[in-house]
């Protein structure tokens, strides 16, 4: 089609674009449309629709044409290696004596033969190691309409579109599968929803989810419903609302409506009535307790087989939230004992006086979320419904409804969470991580929200394209950290600027005995291999500083490699009683080849205008401490004693003047990201906090089980950040042992000669 459109365009140049997409289709799941023509506005769907559609333009009359078109079709266009065999035989006896495939010059069957064989596999994979057993003549015809002018422009625009598609798309070894087997795809009619509560904040297993319906409305032409499920005024907030949607911004994803099941309230109550009315739901006073037990055991309610006006009655009760009525529930009256629990007469409706963050105290009673989502996809005109596999024993419950309310039925399909290891993702958990003040917030580092992964150093880009990895797979997996983490460093490293760190424990001095007599300043490149980054200013001086652990390993008489300096050669190494290194000397050795040492050693200069920058780096262990937590484990018993560890370090004035966000690497450390400025830190510090690399060593837990488990003292000692005692108080919330230990770091700075953090804001 495309062969044929563009020798059609050596007549009327751009009149004819034909698009297409090799191997998949354009349309959905519509395998015949493997090309798309646009004229004049108008679209032509299918190869062999895009060839009836130019051929009278550009064959007229010519039958010799057209047949040589169908054979191109029919006779060339096929897999099996015996009619293909026999059709080129036929077409290489055929141009024994001709140049062209009709008369004297080239015609639409020369374009559409050309096309045929151009999209032949095994055309082409002979054409490149057995030329001879395609006939000579064959090959010389088809070398030269290769030549042509117009095949040339169609080859280049193949190659141009191919590029584009591999630069927009994950490599394909790396993508998932999609396919849930959804039938009844109609391209341009899909529409899809993504219904988040209100009540948390989006975590990675909500991303997945996000993605997923994304994905199944924009590759079928369809449309996505952000629809917000707020029917629970206890647990949500507009915050939570206004996160979401920033959090979905951010991962790229804009739902085309967004919408509240609360818009919907006056038509879920009056589908509710609908229900009573058909005999096939009932208000139950029953209490909470009894009524869990009668349903596990399949006993029928004494409130089932009331009279219909008893439960209009009652109904309205609930509804005008009289004495009574704060007892009751509606139930659907689907069954007493289906060996599938949820079908057990399901509560629909229950009461509630807490004000709603949209509809104040207008409701006393909301529908639970089971029975007002196939209402709504039904209203909203949703034609698949994704869920994940913990609404497997559901779906029979949400189908239940469709007939029984007279309504549209939707298409569900199912797809695993994305679970992993030494991770929660229950949101009643992760709450309860908060409520006791074991995080600073939902944004907390350690936790699995988009926010709080965003925070450690993810980027969205690896977030996307680590969903589209794992595809919508309907088995589930407890998969592992390292991944992603290391397709995110795939994404930063090519970006992040250069640094330097120095532990300030034990920070060694350095003289350079034959240094520069004044410091001075130099630019050097912020990344050596992305000169767009700019440049950083880098001290030079006769007064460094090195790390201990460094200088632990020097050697009197050693060459090592001053990393961005040049070589130098160990003269004096000074130490204390206890055997730490408290002074060196270096004499530079610049002619000497730095491939040649085996060290490489980061250092700081000292200059009075511009000093090192106190910093805070920060690292997290996960929050609990088995891998993958069981029905019967409690949370409390497998907590982490210590999840945050810090290290008072000295950096390179340059990073002062990072914003907050911003990624780099401390050269031989690792990737941090900057969490807090100066400004933002009530100790004048910056604080950098790891990013988790993908290596082994950064994804194991650093717990050691000697026995310990941290536990709560009690929710108010908790939430006040712990009592005395409670392990948790140390590298977790508590700010104050992060106080005194930096606190204690900076009064040993005049010992080393260092500014203090006042003199660094000056």
């Amino acid at each position: 089609a495309g062969a044929v459109a563009e020798f059609a365009n050596e007549g009327a140049a751009g009149s004819y674009v034909v698009s297409w997409h090799e191997g998949s289709s354009l349309k959905g799941k519509d395998k015949a449309a493997n090309a798309v023509l646009t004229r004049d506005g108008q679209e032509t769907v299918g190869e062999a629709s895009v060839v009836d559609e130019i051929l009278p333009l550009v064959a007229s009359a010519n039958k010799d044409v057209v047949d040589w078109v169908r054979f191109a079709q029919n006779k060339v266009g096929v897999t099996n290696f015996k009619e293909l065999e026999a059709a080129l035989a036929q077409l290489d006896h055929h141009l024994v004596m001709r140049s062209y495939v009709c008369g004297y010059a080239p015609s639409a069957a020369d374009a559409a033969l050309w096309g045929a064989l151009r999209a032949s596999a095994i055309f082409q994979r002979n054409l490149k190691t057995k030329p001879e057993i395609l006939g000579d003549h064959l090959v010389r015809w088809y070398s030269h309409v290769s030549s042509l002018a117009f095949v040339e422009r169609l080859v280049g625009q193949q190659q141009e579109a191919s590029r584009q598609q591999q630069q927009q798309a994950p490599k394909a070894a790396d993508q998932g599968s999609f396919d849930l087997g959804l039938s009844n795809i109609e391209y341009g009619k899909v529409v899809t929803r993504f219904p988040p509560e209100p009540s948390g904040y989006l975590h990675i297993g909500h991303a997945k989810a996000a993605l997923l319906n994304e994905y199944i409305a924009r590759s079928n032409g369809g449309k996505l419903i952000v629809r917000f499920d707020d029917t629970n005024p206890s647990k949500e907030k507009a915050e939570f609302e206004e996160s979401i949607v920033e959090d979905l911004r951010l991962l790229g994803i804009k739902g085309d409506l967004i919408t509240h099941t609360s818009d919907y309230f006056q038509i879920i109550y009056e589908y509710a009535l609908k229900l009573i009315n058909k005999g096939l739901a009932y208000v139950d006073d029953t209490d909470q307790e009894t009524m869990r037990a009668e349903r596990m055991d399949g006993i029928a309610s004494r409130c089932r087989e009331q009279s219909l006006d008893e439960n209009l009655e009652r109904f309205q009760q609930m509804k005008e939230a009289t004495e009574f009525g704060l007892k009751c529930c509606l139930r659907a009256k689907m069954s007493v004992d289906n060996k599938n629990k949820a079908m057990r007469d399901p509560v629909i409706f229950r009461s509630n006086l807490t004000p709603h963050h949209r509809t104040g105290t207008q409701w006393k009673i909301y529908p639970t979320y089971d029975f007002c989502c196939p209402i709504v996809d039904s209203i909203e005109g949703v034609t698949h419904a994704l869920r994940s596999m913990e609404y497997r024993d559901r779906n029979p419950q949400y189908e239940w409804f469709f007939p029984a309310l007279d309504l549209r039925p939707v298409q569900i399909m199912d797809f695993s969470r994305m679970n992993f290891v030494y991770t929660l993702l229950s949101k009643r958990k992760l709450q309860w991580f908060v409520d006791n003040g074991f995080v600073t917030g939902w944004d907390d580092p350690r936790f699995p929200t988009v926010r709080g992964i965003r925070r450690r150093g993810m980027t969205i880009e690896a977030l996307r394209q680590y969903v589209l990895m794992q595809g919508a797979s309907q088995k589930n997996m407890l998969l592992e950290w390292d991944k992603i983490w290391a397709l995110n460093k795939r994404v930063i490293d090519p970006v992040a600027p250069r640094h330097t760190a120095l532990l300030k424990k034990e920070l060694v001095p350095v003289t350079v005995v034959d240094g520069p007599a004044e410091p001075y300043v130099k630019e050097i490149l912020r990344h050596k291999k992305n000169p767009e980054l700019g440049t950083k200013h880098t001290v030079f001086s006769s007064q460094l500083f090195v790390d201990q652990t460094d200088a632990a390993t020097f050697e009197v008489g050693e060459e090592l490699t001053l990393m961005d300096w040049g070589n130098a050669i160990v003269k004096e190494i000074e130490r204390t009683a206890e055997g730490v290194v408290c002074n060196a000397k270096f004499a530079l050795h610049l002619e000497g080849d730095v491939k040649a040492t085996k060290k490489k050693i980061t250092w700081l200069g000292q200059s009075p205008e511009i000093h090192p920058v106190e910093a805070l780096l920060v690292d997290y262990d996960y929050l609990i401490t088995k891998k993958k937590l069981e029905e019967e484990d409690s949370v409390e018993d497998v907590l982490t004693p210590k999840t945050e560890f810090d290290d008072a370090a000295m950096v390179d004035a340059n990073v002062a003047r990072l914003p907050q966000g911003s990624v780099i690497q401390l050269e031989r450390r690792g990737y941090y990201i900057v969490d807090k400025v100066a400004g933002q830190n009530e100790l004048g510090l910056v604080t950098l906090i790891k990013i988790p690399d993908g290596k082994a060593a950064s994804m194991a837990s650093k717990h050691k089980d000697d026995g310990s488990v941290a536990k709560p003292k009690g929710t108010s000692a908790a939430a006040a950040g712990g009592s005395k005692g409670n392990s948790w108080d140390k590298g977790n919330a508590s700010k104050s042992g992060a106080k005194k230990k930096t606190a204690a770091t900076i009064a040993n700075d005049a010992t080393l000669g260092l500014p203090k953090p006042a003199d660094v804001a000056n």
